[in-house]
């Protein structure tokens, strides 16, 4: 990776933005996008405010594919008595570092699990002071980069928002969406999904978001196009991507899963008739502060979308 992107990645992954809180996230998209814009091929028209809450909407000449980008991540609720409430799956390891802002300002804490008289972990935290009950948690960065990977929180979902910004560096017709809520469900990629095909026609979808390393997919073995997760995309227009990745010589691998889910769920449980498939490379440590992907996947993830954004 250039030293350009790394710092770009890196910037993104400080940005805090869990589910129900990505204001700042949507913010420091828009003012990339505002500062670069003018040097990429084509210069986007941006949606954004109203009902379009905290997400932001590319819009690049005549699109005909939207790319669904999620800008939310995992992270905690602080309730009552010390307790954390997860948003989102986040994996629970005792002595993680966590990072918030209340009322007094910026606070670090540590996540304790504390078993109870019934056997089960209780979600704590222990800091200086205490903290306002309502204040939203996340992990602290250690961003961490070598020859073969990058490692650290939240690469889910910042590595997909960064593609998305590889993408767009050249993309001439096609638009990309940054959603929100994905981690906690009912998120806004109907509305926008709407907008798109009201105003341009759109009803083809690639969801940008990173996936699982498993027993079928592996590091290094390039971007994962996934067949099937809790849901079906609609075969043929499976097909049609997975053959056009195929006769472009990038490397891909496939994935079929029995669970999750993405953006791609969300415009399948719509009354939009969108077709969808999720690109993405996949990662170990899922939902921790320790994720890891390898360099080459996520080259292999930039290739493939700026490749099927010219020819889907």
């Amino acid at each position: 990776m250039e030293e350009r992107d790394i710092q770009l990645l890196a910037d993104l992954i400080r940005v805090r933005g869990a589910s129900s809180d990505e204001s700042g996230i949507k913010e420091f998209i828009k003012n990339y996008v505002l500062a670069n814009a003018k040097h990429w091929k084509v210069q986007p028209k941006i949606v954004e405010g109203g009902f379009f809450q905290d997400t932001l909407l590319l819009v690049f000449g005549q699109p005909k594919t939207v790319i669904f980008s999620h800008i939310d991540t995992i992270g905690f609720s602080v309730g009552y008595n010390q307790e954390l409430i997860k948003i989102g799956g986040a994996k629970l390891i005792d002595g993680t570092r966590l990072v918030g802002k209340d009322s007094s300002g910026e606070v670090e804490a540590e996540l304790v699990l504390i078993e109870n008289e019934d056997g089960d972990n209780v979600l704590k935290y222990v800091a200086d002071r205490r903290i306002d009950r309502g204040t939203i948690l996340t992990f602290l960065p250690d961003f961490r980069i070598n020859e073969t990977y990058v490692q650290s929180a939240y690469l889910d979902n910042r590595l997909g928002n960064f593609v998305a910004l590889k993408v767009a560096e050249t993309l001439e017709n096609g638009a990309i969406a940054f959603s929100t809520y994905e981690e906690h469900g009912g998120n806004t990629v109907g509305y926008m999904a709407n907008y798109l095909f009201q105003n341009y026609g759109v009803a083809q979808a690639l969801i940008a978001d990173i996936t699982w390393v498993t027993e079928g997919v592996k590091h290094g073995g390039g971007v994962a196009i996934s067949m099937r997760d809790s849901l079906l995309p609609r075969r043929s227009y499976l097909n049609r991507i997975i053959d056009l990745v195929a006769s472009s010589g990038i490397a891909y691998q496939l994935e079929v899963e029995s669970g999750g889910g993405s953006d791609g769920g969300m415009l399948q449980k719509s009354d939009l008739p969108f077709d969808w498939c999720f690109i993405g490379a996949a990662e170990d440590n899922v939902h921790s502060p320790n994720e890891k992907v390898f360099i080459s996947d996520i080259q292999s993830m930039v290739e493939v979308y700026n490749y099927l954004m010219e020819h889907l």
